[in-house]
């Protein structure tokens, strides 16, 4: 486990320099409102991928933690599914859009997306295999090459004056290059021959129902929210917003890649209760850790990024927007482990019951929240993260029921010091003088890592587990 978390670990930190990079430069060059004209689009494509997904990624990690020789022809399969899922798609989005009264300009736009989009979620459906064959530094090659290519074509197209739609088609040559290099680090594994049969076809349809009632009872909340947002505000509001959204995206990448590490042990630790419970007090002692400090350090600094980034002349507001974003963290990072052990034990189709109710709630919340926020502080997004906020607090109490049989007073003990440890950093740089950020941000992860040994927030039993996984391989990757 430790190995795969410092693969994709690394693999996450040169993306997440490569997307900051990607962010600054788009941001710098487009006007606060063609950005959140940009952010809309972007929830619109990523909510119909969503649907073209139909839950295959975590089925075919599944699957293939289970079953290695099947996994040539679930992935050809997926792929065949994809390709014809993101046409109809690419329909659907548009004839959305025309429904919710959009200009021709934002229609057009919406379909270039989600097409060009098309070859990089083919490329990146290879990483399921290698995922579930616990090749994480395989699938963090095939992200950062993504990356990399995505950063590069988009300066150059700016650099030529390209303005969205010359995005869209660096971003789609950019694809291109990520699904040959999947296609070639498949074949140097050795992997079974990729094939497509109708049986495996209709399979992943059938099986990833549950699974896609989860991913679209989660991925809908942010389609609506950029869409109330942008109905009931501004674009330049929608901007400030996508600003702090992206941002909030890269905290949220750590508890990712813990869940992405842990799903294959999880899945095949489900019918044994003691490995199962062992398995998951690693992780979510670990993630806590990272969750709190994600939190102290949003609330304290998120003027640092936006800053350095954006710049603070143009999207000054999206620090606040940011800030009020530090509990949502917390929750977010707990509730996607939860819901990551949930769907490891076979329980999605009662977490995606309850993600609809909390999005019915917060879509709720948001239709109350932003209008208020909108007149109150001229920034409306601050009411979507204050909904955000309540509707990810009932999802903490639904996934914790769920997994009840993994949650005891150990569990809630190690949250509750986490929390001390946390509060406690962030009244104590409240009250150091102004420092300058590349002092006060170290500074703040060193008292929080003091305080969390004191309150034993972090044990010493807790290190050696997590060495010891470091020095042991997984036979898969042998």
């Amino acid at each position: 486990m430790g190995r795969n978390f410092i693969h994709l670990g690394l693999g996450q930190a040169a993306t997440t320099i490569l997307t900051i990079l990607l962010n600054a430069t788009i941001a710098r060059t487009l006007s606060p409102s063609d950005f959140g004209l940009l952010y809309l689009l972007t929830s619109i494509a990523t909510f119909a991928y969503v649907v073209v997904d139909w839950g295959h990624g975590a089925l075919i990690i599944r699957e293939t933690a289970r079953h290695p020789a099947r996994s040539g022809d679930l992935l050809g399969s997926a792929l065949a599914v994809r390709t014809a899922a993101a046409l109809l798609a690419c329909v659907a989005a548009v004839a959305t859009t025309w429904l919710f009264g959009y200009d021709v300009r934002t229609r057009v736009l919406t379909g270039a997306l989600i097409l060009g989009w098309l070859p990089q979620y083919l490329g990146l459906s290879f990483g399921w295999v290698f995922r579930g064959r616990e090749r994480m530094d395989r699938d963090a090659v095939l992200n950062v090459a993504l990356k990399l290519a995505t950063l590069i074509g988009s300066i150059a197209c700016l650099a030529l004056g390209g303005r969205l739609l010359g995005l869209m088609l660096a971003w789609s040559v950019a694809g291109c290059l990520t699904l040959a290099i999947g296609i070639a680090m498949y074949r140097r594994l050795h992997l079974p021959t990729i094939s497509a049969t109708m049986s495996t076809a209709r399979e992943l349809l059938r099986d990833g129902v549950p699974l896609l009632a989860m991913s679209l009872a989660i991925a809908i909340e942010p389609f609506f929210n950029a869409n109330i947002l942008y109905k009931m505000t501004s674009p330049t509001v929608v901007g400030w917003y996508g600003a702090a959204w992206s941002i909030a995206g890269t905290l949220i990448a750590p508890a990712t890649i813990l869940g992405a590490t842990m799903y294959p042990r999880l899945s095949t630790a489900a019918g044994d209760a003691a490995e199962f419970k062992r398995a998951f007090d690693i992780s979510f002692r670990l993630l806590l850790l990272f969750a709190v400090l994600g939190a102290v350090g949003t609330y304290l600094f998120a003027d640092v990024p936006v800053g350095l980034i954006y710049s603070l002349q143009k999207f000054g507001p999206a620090a606040d927007t940011l800030r009020a974003f530090a509990p949502v963290l917390l929750l977010l990072y707990v509730d996607l482990f939860l819901g990551t052990a949930i769907v490891a034990v076979g329980k999605a189709g009662r977490l995606a019951s309850a993600k609809v109710a909390s999005v019915v709630l917060t879509t709720g919340l948001v239709f109350v929240l932003v209008p208020l926020c909108q007149a109150r502080f001229a920034n409306g997004g601050l009411g979507v993260m204050y909904a955000l906020a309540i509707g990810e607090l009932l999802m903490l109490v639904a996934a914790g029921i769920l997994i009840r049989e993994a949650v005891d007073g150990r569990t809630i003990g190690a949250v509750c010091r986490s929390l001390i440890a946390g509060a406690a950093t962030v009244l104590l740089i409240r009250l150091l003088p102004a420092l300058t950020p590349f002092l006060a941000i170290p500074m703040c992860v060193l008292v929080f890592g003091a305080l969390s040994l004191l309150v034993s927030a972090v044990k010493r039993s807790d290190v050696e587990m997590l060495l010891a996984s470091l020095r042991k391989p997984s036979a898969s990757a042998r």
